[in-house]
């Protein structure tokens, strides 16, 4: 059986999946939930230092994206960091980590972006026998526009100064959470791992309006008649998020630092692949939203199946595994050829690979007169677009040329040695014969 445990920063839980700093880890009742339906560790929803008390909205917090068949694809969220009292949150984390020793809980901090505000709330919440603090460097909306979140996070130099103050004053692991609302995300990574952050986070939600009411004109949700941006999530965001954490992996500068990956993770393959470009653990939010805490049980037999299928007794055997092969355009194999092949046994003749080639790539499929669809290897470019809008799985796929000769049929090139044409896929008079 695959061991499914992890040791990040020297926090140990049952499994990689943690729940982010969100509305789902805001109390006692949720993450005590959370922890029996088989969560490894919270990031308990970011607090805030004593002073005039944060005051969320009392209308929609979320505006959301859905695919065709109303699955949730991302969500806007205008909520701000916890609207708790701040002893009472430290309170809960005492008793819940006490109640909990295996489970992670992690603390997410944001303070004004002053010295003594970070010194005065970091003893209170070590007090709590928490494993460790994440700096909500992040947040893009209410409390950017206070001096804190992202606008924290898209300066370096106060990525690096406030993570050596946390360094100073707290003696468990730092985690800095980046914002992903920024250029190039390597910056932040440098400068929190110079502040000697144990590790980043990565990313936090995107700048975001996700729809307009065309009745009222105010961007959704909307309150009182007014909208605003908000922070984007889902599984929507989890390509940018990929990129971001393998840009931070392969950067030779913070290679050796820790990653938590966050974004869009929703069930056991995203984790894995976030895995693979060298993260130690995830985070989840918006598929906990969506589905309720027990997901999580599906995640983790998911994962376990297929780490023992491919031989994996634990999370270090594939961790980091797609790195290597993470590389920038410029060095990608460009004598490498692959063609589209049709199985013609698959087909349903809807025509979908015809019109996008025809009308908006290559030219490179043929449509019979009885709507048999066959390609023509002189003009595949391999695009791919032909695979991504089969609605048959499968039915489409791109084949490796060896190279070597021509297409009989007009004599050009198609970098294919056919051992024999006659009954290679694409030769339209195989294909009938069959």
């Amino acid at each position: 059986m695959a061991d499914l445990t992890t040791d990040f920063l020297g926090i140990k839980s049952p499994n990689p999946f943690w729940l982010a700093s969100a509305p789902p880890t805001d109390k006692e009742y949720n993450v005590r939930r959370a922890f029996e339906a088989g969560w490894g560790g919270v990031v308990w929803k970011t607090l805030g230092s004593e002073g005039p008390p944060v005051v969320n909205v009392n209308g929609p917090r979320y505006g959301v994206i859905y695919g065709a068949d109303r699955r949730v694809l991302g969500i806007n969220n205008i909520e701000l960091i916890t609207d708790r009292d701040l002893f009472t949150n430290l309170d809960e984390i005492k008793r819940v980590k006490a109640d909990y020793p295996d489970r992670a809980i992690i603390v997410s901090l944001m303070v004004p972006c002053e010295e003594q505000a970070w010194k005065d709330i970091l003893p209170l919440v070590e007090d709590t026998g928490a494993d460790g603090i994440e700096l909500n460097f992040g947040c893009p909306h209410g409390m950017a526009e206070r001096g804190m979140g992202s606008a924290v996070g898209q300066v370096p130099e106060y990525i690096e100064m406030v993570t050596r103050w946390c360094k100073q004053y707290y003696s468990k692991p730092v985690i800095v959470k980046l914002t992903p609302n920024i250029t190039d995300i390597r910056k932040p990574a440098a400068a929190a791992m110079r502040g000697g952050a144990d590790a980043v986070s990565l990313i936090n939600t995107i700048n975001s309006i996700t729809s307009v009411n065309l009745d009222t004109m105010s961007p959704e949700p909307s309150i009182d008649g007014k909208g605003t941006h908000g922070g984007y999530c889902g599984p929507a965001v989890k390509p940018i998020a990929m990129s971001m954490v393998s840009e931070i992996a392969r950067n030779p500068e913070t290679a050796d630092l820790q990653i938590s990956g966050i974004g869009g993770v929703t069930t056991w393959r995203d984790a894995a692949e976030y895995i693979t470009l060298g993260c130690g653990n995830v985070q989840v939010c918006t598929a906990a939203m969506t589905y309720g805490f027990k997901i999580v049980q599906e995640m983790i037999s998911g994962l376990s199946q297929w780490m023992d299928e491919k031989g994996h007794t634990s999370i270090q055997d594939f961790k980091g595994q797609a790195i290597p092969n993470t590389t920038d355009w410029q060095y990608l194999n460009l004598n490498y050829v692959a063609k589209a092949v049709i199985n013609q046994d698959d087909c349903i003749s809807c025509g979908r690979c015809y019109a996008a080639c025809e009308d908006t790539s290559h030219q490179a499929i043929l449509m019979s007169d009885d709507r048999v669809f066959t390609v023509d290897d002189s003009e595949c470019v391999a695009c791919n677009l032909c695979v991504d809008v089969c609605p048959v799985e499968d039915c489409i796929t791109m084949v490796a040329m060896e190279p070597g000769t021509v297409d009989p049929r007009t004599g050009k090139v198609v970098q294919k040695d056919y051992a024999n044409w006659t009954t290679h896929p694409n030769n339209p008079s195989a294909t009938a014969a069959e």
